[in-house]
């Protein structure tokens, strides 16, 4: 059970005074669920009363690992230069905390797609897994992905939760998300609902939300009209160019329900330039939360995503393949935020 104390603070001083092994210690001080939460703040408290540091050197030679974790961006374009979506980088603060609160230590690259990053760090050893941001069209990512399992390669990614060869995923549940906007929309008298994304393969988030429209409009009994489907990527021009192109058409909508915030943002814009008033003629509803949604104007409607939630989940997931612990994909549930470009007519 022990040992008796030292005169330099060592895990096996800890196991001695709270009567567990040293490999108890070790995993209650890496946050392993394996040590029950009343084991783990005893040792916690009793490492903090002595000023116990982890020697993250010495462990990691015992187990042959890094204790770090590479976090991986993918281009998207961007309105700015900083080619990352606004998105990710909100998610990048709860993926830190994660890591933090694990001991881990986070290496954080961009990446552009085209480049051989699924070879590159598999064999420079830098980190023990990854984490996957952002991927552009999903059938050309995919490959990519499909090589890291044959590699062997440890990795978690956001996107659109699937059982396929693709690795591990975690992402908003956006089928029920997409559900949750458009019963919001029909609610607020709204029919004629046009979606403003891609809504195939290529895109399966935005495919998931789109599907989630179309379950709500048919709950309604409404005939879904994939006619007011228009392609866009996640940037501001491409929604304003969707909306220029649906106002065009000449078809008749009352509501858009853009596939993120940055797409409902440029929509919004292409609205307003046409002489369209939200909420008064047309409803908008986005997708994402980022921190421009609420400043718009009027201010933005949309489904928020759980940030926090993703990063732990994201960070929990890679080190579970890591100790080659059972992983499994996980969804998680989106929220809708209520503002004011999705009131009912007349508004």
């Amino acid at each position: 059970m022990g040992r008796a104390p030292t005169g330099r603070p060592t895990s096996f001083d800890i196991a001695y005074r709270a009567g567990v092994s040293q490999p108890t210690v070790s995993r209650a001080l890496r946050g392993e669920k394996s040590v029950s939460a009343e084991t783990r703040a005893k040792i916690e408290a009793i490492a903090a009363e002595l000023n116990y540091t982890v020697d993250k050197n010495a462990s990691s030679l015992r187990s042959q690992r890094s204790n770090t974790i590479a976090l991986l961006f993918f281009e998207d374009p961007t309105p700015d230069r900083s080619m990352i979506n606004p998105f990710f980088l909100a998610m990048l603060g709860s993926i830190t905390r994660a890591c933090a609160d694990r001991g881990l230590d986070l290496l954080i690259s961009f990446q552009k797609m085209e480049d051989d990053w699924h070879v590159r760090y598999q064999d420079s050893h830098r980190a023990d897994g990854l984490i996957l941001l952002g991927y552009g069209d999903y059938t050309l990512y995919r490959k990519r992905l499909e090589q890291l399992v044959r590699q062997g390669t440890c990795f978690a990614r956001w996107g659109s939760v699937s059982n396929d060869a693709s690795g591990v995923t975690v992402g908003t549940d956006n089928h029920a998300a997409g559900r949750l906007a458009g019963r919001h929309l029909i609610a607020n008298g709204r029919r004629r609902i046009a979606f403003l994304g891609h809504a195939d393969e290529h895109y399966p988030e935005f495919h998931g939300r789109y599907l989630g429209l179309t379950a709500a409009l048919e709950e309604a009994s409404i005939a879904p009209d994939a006619g007011l489907q228009f392609d866009a990527i996640t940037t501001e021009e491409a929604g304003h160019d969707a909306a220029i192109a649906l106002m065009e058409s000449g078809r008749d909508f009352d509501a858009i329900f853009a596939g993120s915030d940055l797409i409902a943002i440029g929509a919004m814009r292409a609205l307003a330039e046409a002489g369209r008033s939200v909420p008064g003629d047309i409803a908008v509803v986005g997708f994402d939360d980022i921190p421009a949604a609420s400043l718009t104007t009027p201010p933005l409607t949309t489904v928020m995503q759980d940030i926090t939630g993703a990063g732990a989940a994201l960070v929990e997931t890679l080190i579970a393949q890591i100790e080659g612990r059972e992983t499994a994909p996980r969804k998680l549930p989106g929220k809708l935020v209520v503002r004011a470009s999705s009131g009912a007519a007349g508004e």
